[in-house]
Formats: structure tokens, C-alpha cells, sequence
């Protein structure tokens, strides 16, 4: 049986990337790559990454750590001096959650590996219309990183940059979760609780919105479930 292509898709934990490791799934072999960078949620995200690669019967991983986003800080993410705050989704603001050139570097650490693993594309679960505040998730950012990698790679690495869930809404990334069986029960997008998800921040809003406006049940736990429809 002949061995069909690998993918690399930078999994975090969240639902984005879970469904966008199912779509890359469907027509490759998975290379799952995961970063740890001081984040609130660190365990449980690698927590996440595990369950889900392993459901996926994927041996083919690597967790990278990158602590120099935390020395960096600027971010309520990996600064607990900065307060998560509360989820305002007609924000046009760039919010406190936001981490410098975040997806540039995990990006980078993709190509990297995919060089030595010979992978033929790089997939993240970037999502324009639900982040738009965030610089490093608009279509343009990936369209130029795609033309940095094929000049900056040694000759014969031809890797595509695929963002499958770019332009699409979290109701729509809701319904094709359920479609491909995606294990969304594996899944953790809260910002700051590792136990129950908060329910408030921004992620937790987003994805709630979404189930609800999908029509579908959230399968994990949730200390508050306010209505955001």
C-alpha cells in the first residue's frame, strides 16, 4: 500500500486545531506538533494534544517548548500581572489574550521539522472572522509566510501553508467537527481555568457562541454558560 504524504499540524489542544487535524487526516499521514510557551493553561492543553493524538493513533509527535514568550510577556496569556479579560466579541481591539507574532514562530518551528521530516504541507486552525483582532491570523499573513518558507528552505522543500478553517465561523467549525466525528470532548480552549472552563474569556465565548449557534451540546465542563447568541 503505498505511503501517502505527511502533514504537520501545530495542534494546540482547541477546538480550531482538533478539526484541523481531522480535515488534514483525510488525505495524509499526521506529523502533530505542540507548544508549550508559558501559557496559563499549559498542562491542560498538553493534556489535550495527548488525548487527541492519541485518538488519532498518531506516533509522529513533537512537543517544542518556547519559553521565551513568557520573558517576553505582553500577553494576559503567558503574564499573570495582565488580567484575562472578560469577552467582548463586537471588539474591534486587539485583546489582552494576543502574543506578539505568536503564530510566526510557531510557524517557523513547523517548517523546521517539516525540512527534516520531508512533510509536503504545514496546518494550523488559524480562523480570520473570529480573530480578527489578532494580526497573525488574517489570510495575507499566511500567504506571505508561504513565500518566506520556499525562499528560506534548503532546495527541494516544497511545503504548503494550509489554513482549512481561515474563513470560516465557529458555528461552521462547530458543524464540521460533528461531521468528521472530530473528538471535540478531547478539546480545551479556556484561557485561564485548567479544571472547568471559565466561560468568559474570550476563547470560551467564541466557542460557546458557536455550539450554540450550531445547535449542538458542548461536551466539556464549563463553570458559567452564559448566553451568547
Amino acid at each position: 500500500m503505498e505511503k501517502r504524504r505527511t502533514a504537520i499540524v501545530a495542534l494546540s489542544g482547541g477546538m480550531d486545531s482538533c478539526v484541523t487535524a481531522a480535515i488534514a487526516s483525510k488525505d495524509y499521514d499526521l506529523a502533530l506538533i505542540h507548544i508549550n510557551y508559558g501559557q496559563r493553561t499549559e498542562k491542560r492543553e498538553l493534556k489535550a494534544f495527548n488525548d487527541i493524538a492519541d485518538f488519532y493513533n498518531v506516533d509522529e509527535k513533537l512537543v517544542i517548548d518556547l519559553p521565551h514568550f513568557k520573558n517576553i510577556g505582553g500577553s494576559s496569556l503567558t503574564d499573570e500581572k495582565i488580567e484575562v479579560t472578560q469577552a467582548k466579541l463586537n471588539s474591534n481591539k486587539i485583546p489582552s489574550s494576543y502574543i506578539p507574532f505568536r503564530n510566526g514562530n510557531i510557524l517557523s518551528a513547523c517548517v523546521s521539522w517539516g525540512e527534516v521530516i520531508g512533510a509536503e504541507a504545514v496546518l494550523m486552525g488559524a480562523v480570520y472572522e473570529d480573530f480578527s483582532g489578532y494580526p497573525d491570523c488574517r489570510p495575507e499573513f499566511f500567504d506571505a509566510f508561504e513565500k518566506a518558507v520556499n525562499i528560506g528552505t534548503k532546495p527541494g522543500t516544497k511545503i504548503k501553508l494550509i489554513t482549512p478553517l481561515i474563513n470560516m465561523s465557529k458555528k461552521e467549525i462547530v458543524l464540521k467537527g460533528f461531521e468528521l466525528n472530530t473528538p471535540l470532548e478531547l478539546t480545551w480552549s479556556c484561557y485561564q481555568n485548567e479544571d472547568e472552563a471559565c466561560g468568559v474569556c474570550d476563547s470560551c465565548a467564541l466557542r460557546l457562541r458557536g455550539f450554540k449557534q450550531a445547535d449542538k451540546e458542548d461536551p466539556i465542563k464549563y463553570k458559567v454558560r452564559p448566553d451568547y447568541s
